[in-house]
């Protein structure tokens, strides 16, 4: 579909899938945009309507440079699904993606249904680290954080096996808007929701990469720990654990979802 203006800004939205299908809605990590999710789209859609949208800040969705916070990030999907006359849709969300899901089914958990956290963290410390990446976006932009990123991301196995992934990706980084990745980095920096998540009461799903650096086996676990029922499965993948390990991350959701 065209960009939609949502309270006021555009956000870039895709739907697949039946019209009157279970309502499936992702979002995506920092520094890539809806495409992301293409190794499992295909196949969702035969169950749910999969709402894709360019997080703010990303793609081709609104990136003005002022304050972002994880309950701004919250917001614009509750926005989306206002929109979109969506009352309540299951959620999978990666990185900054499942921040922003704990975020919603922590303050709105009545909107989402059975809830898959991917690869994300609670809190992501130290601030100086966020400071150092979002000084240097700003005065650079994103070129020269491109290659550290991809070694974070992927494992140096799959990095010379899949090329052709890996150069997607990085096209991605290397187009997201300066300023819309410097003001999500300062939502992430200001987040911590180790305490807030327990009071989840929605089915989770949370998925951990063994080898991911960006948000360690540990970040995944404690998630898993503080939410009361959760469910957790570990694949052997970095941090795009949905590109890294395709056919696995979209069977485990899957199975989750229709369980």
């Amino acid at each position: 579909m065209p960009i939609e203006t949502i309270r006021g800004e555009p956000f870039n939205i895709a739907l697949d899938g039946a019209p009157d299908a279970p309502v499936l809605l992702l979002s995506n990590s920092l520094g890539t945009n809806l495409s992301m999710w293409e190794p499992q789209v295909a196949e969702w859609a035969k169950s749910f309507r999969v709402v894709r949208y360019d997080s703010r800040g990303h793609g081709n969705s609104t990136a003005q440079d002022k304050p972002y916070s994880m309950a701004m990030l919250g917001q614009d999907a509750l926005a989306i699904l206002d929109h979109l006359s969506i009352e309540r849709a299951h959620w999978c969300g990666l990185s900054k993606g499942g921040m922003v899901g704990q975020w919603l089914a922590t303050h709105h958990g009545k909107r989402l249904n059975r809830v898959v956290l991917a690869n994300t963290g609670a809190r992501m410390g130290p601030p100086e680290l966020w400071n150092g990446r979002i000084k240097a976006v700003r005065a650079n932009g994103m070129a020269g954080l491109v290659q550290p990123t991809l070694e974070r991301w992927f494992s140096p196995a799959f990095r010379e096996r899949e090329t052709a992934t890996v150069a997607k990706v990085s096209e991605m980084l290397a187009t997201t808007p300066p300023l819309g990745y410097a003001n999500c980095c300062a939502a992430i920096r200001d987040m911590d929701q180790r305490e807030p998540i327990r009071a989840i009461a929605n089915p989770v799903l949370v998925i951990i990469g063994k080898v991911d650096p960006a948000t360690p086996p540990a970040a995944g676990h404690l998630i898993a720990d503080a939410i009361h029922g959760a469910q957790r499965i570990e694949f052997d993948a970095a941090h795009l654990s949905n590109l890294e390990q395709p056919e696995a991350f979209t069977k485990a959701v899957l199975d989750f979802l229709n369980a």
